[in-house]
């Protein structure tokens, strides 16, 4: 597997990372905990060193699983963990609107305290390497919020800090109290905001990207026609049925160029986000040993000049039909 560094602050990782939250119960549908386990223990061997979790996914499970999984290889992998939707209803949290609910946040300083020491006891770990603000707290202003984060790096709890879900202006005010890694946001053909002023301001300031839903929640893989109603996915918008046959048929052209190419959507998703800059690390998420594998070869993948104008011709910013996550 290639690697890349975040940014000037960052550390190096593989091109590719993988992004836990597919393993969360109920998400994508049911999942067995072994299971699980031995997905995370595939997806180190594939050459995969950057697993990102969340402090929120399934309550801190998805946390215990990773540590479970990362025992006697901690030294191989680079763990990415966030903080600050308020899973547990003894924290008090702001509210916060998104286009498809409502999250509990919490940025105050004694949470941010409060909620390494919690990511640390449930994955076993002596350390986080890069510990993200889930989301921003519309209460407390930024600069707390990553003063309280810094602590932690001095304290040795954590190597790296990151920002997740921010503006360009919040990621500024960030950065400038304390070294921004790495900045994660949704980016991908299927949801390009990120490049009107969030991914150029963390260029500037040589802040990381990574990408989440990198495939479009799964979309970009050409294989999702329909969700089941305990798929996270039926809440969203671009998945309401109407939203996502038109998006199916909008996105035929992608698809068949895929094929032309001989490759597999996801893995012309996945490259065409890794030739938007050596800045980028894409963490697509799957419970499939197979498509792991596949996602992880996509950081082979050349693409032309030609055949990037091909995509940017094909699938326009705002092609998609219905709102985005955010």
């Amino acid at each position: 597997m290639k690697r890349r560094k975040l940014g000037k602050f960052g550390p190096e990782v593989s091109a590719i990372g993988y992004g836990a939250m597919v393993l969360v119960q109920g998400m994508y549908g049911p999942v067995e905990d072994r299971q699980s386990v031995r997905t995370i223990q595939h997806v180190i061997d594939s050459g995969i060193t950057m697993i990102d979790t969340a402090d929120a996914y399934g309550g801190g499970h998805n946390e215990q699983l990773i540590g479970e999984a990362v025992k006697g290889r901690r030294d191989n992998v680079v763990l990415a963990t966030k903080f600050g939707i308020v899973f547990d209803p003894a924290h008090p949290s702001t509210q916060l609107q998104t286009n498809w609910n409502v999250l509990p946040v919490n940025g105050k300083p004694d949470y941010v305290r409060h909620a390494i020491d919690g990511s640390l006891k449930r994955m076993d770990v002596d350390y986080i390497d890069l510990w993200y603000a889930h989301f921003p707290d519309p209460s407390t202003p930024i600069e707390e919020t990553v003063s309280a984060m810094a602590e932690a790096v001095k304290a040795g709890k954590v190597k790296y800090l990151g920002l997740s879900n921010v503006t360009a202006e919040q990621l500024r005010r960030a950065h400038a109290v304390h070294p921004i890694s790495a900045v994660q946001y949704e980016y991908s053909l299927w949801s390009r905001d990120a490049e009107n002023e969030l991914l150029p301001t963390a260029r500037e300031l040589g802040i990381g990207f990574v990408p989440w839903a990198p495939l479009g929640s799964g979309f970009l893989t050409g294989q999702v026609t329909n969700v089941e109603k305990d798929d996270f996915r039926s809440n969203l918008p671009r998945y309401q049925q109407e939203n996502l046959q038109a998006n199916y048929d909008r996105f035929e052209p992608f698809r068949s160029l895929a094929q032309q190419l001989n490759i597999t959507p996801a893995q012309l998703a996945l490259a065409w986000l890794l030739h938007q800059g050596d800045d980028i690390v894409p963490i697509p998420g799957s419970r499939n040993p197979a498509h792991i594998d596949s996602n992880a070869a996509a950081a082979e993948i050349s693409l032309t000049k030609e055949q990037l104008q091909q995509i940017d011709s094909l699938i326009p910013g705002g092609l998609a039909v219905g709102e985005s996550l955010l």
